[in-house]
C-alpha cells in the first residue's frame, strides 16, 4: 500500500516537473482581473469625454463624421489602448514574478522566450495593420481589429502557458468578429473582450490555481 502511494506522489512530482519545463505557470488570475478594471476604466474615459457618449448609442456616428475627425478619434483611441496594454504589461510583470517569486522558479528561461515570441508575432502584425487603418481614416474597424489580433496572439501563446489563454483568444476572436458587423458600437465590443472577459478569465484562473 504504502509502495502504491509512494509511486503515485513520484508520478506526480515527475508530471509537476515535465509541466513546469514545458509551460509558463507564473500566470497570475490578479493580473487578468487588473487588466479588465484598466480596459473597463480606459474604455468609460473613450466614451465620455473622446467621443461625446455617441459612439455607443449610434451605429451612424463614426460613419458620419470626416475623414480627418475619423482619423483624430482613431488615433487617440489607439493611445488610450496602448496606455491601456503598458499598464495591463507592468501588473502582469509584477504578480507573474511574485507568483515565480515565491514557487522558487525564474521568470524569464526558454519557455517564457517562446511564449513572449509567440505572443509579439500577432501583437505587432495587428499594430502594424491598426496604424493603417487609422492613418485610412476607418476607424470603425480598429476596435474589431484589436480584439482579432489580440485574441490570435493568446491562442498562439497559449501552448505555452495555462489552457485556459486558449479558451480566451478564441473568446477575443469571436468578439473581434462580431464587433466587424457593428461598426458603430465597436466601443461595447471592445469593453466586453478586454475589460470583462479578462476579468471573467482572471477570477477563474486565480480561483483554480492560486
Amino acid at each position: 500500500m504504502e509502495n502504491k502511494t509512494s509511486h503515485a506522489e513520484d508520478l506526480k512530482a515527475i508530471r509537476k516537473m515535465m509541466e513546469s519545463s514545458s509551460r509558463f505557470l507564473s500566470l497570475s488570475g490578479l493580473s487578468g482581473v487588473f487588466a479588465g478594471l484598466f480596459a473597463i476604466a480606459g474604455g468609460g474615459y473613450a466614451w465620455y469625454f473622446l467621443l461625446a457618449k455617441k459612439a455607443s448609442l449610434s451605429a451612424g456616428y463614426l460613419l458620419e463624421l470626416s475623414a480627418e475627425s475619423n482619423k483624430n478619434i482613431g488615433l487617440n483611441l489607439l493611445i488610450i489602448a496602448i496606455v491601456i496594454l503598458l499598464l495591463a504589461i507592468s501588473v502582469a510583470y509584477y504578480f507573474s514574478y511574485r507568483k515565480s517569486k515565491r514557487a522558487g522558479n525564474k521568470l524569464w528561461n526558454p519557455v517564457t522566450r517562446r511564449m513572449f515570441i509567440n505572443l509579439l508575432i500577432p501583437l505587432v502584425s495587428g499594430a502594424v495593420f491598426i496604424i493603417a487603418l487609422s492613418e485610412s481614416g476607418t476607424t470603425q474597424f480598429i476596435a474589431p481589429a484589436m480584439l482579432i489580433f489580440y485574441g490570435l496572439a493568446l491562442v498562439s501563446a497559449g501552448k505555452y502557458t495555462f489552457g485556459e489563454v486558449h479558451y480566451l483568444g478564441l473568446l477575443q476572436i469571436i468578439t473581434g468578429l462580431a464587433a466587424s458587423f457593428f461598426p458603430g458600437h465597436g466601443l461595447l465590443f471592445w469593453v466586453t473582450g478586454f475589460g470583462f472577459l479578462h476579468i471573467l478569465y482572471g477570477l477563474i484562473m486565480y480561483r483554480k490555481y492560486e
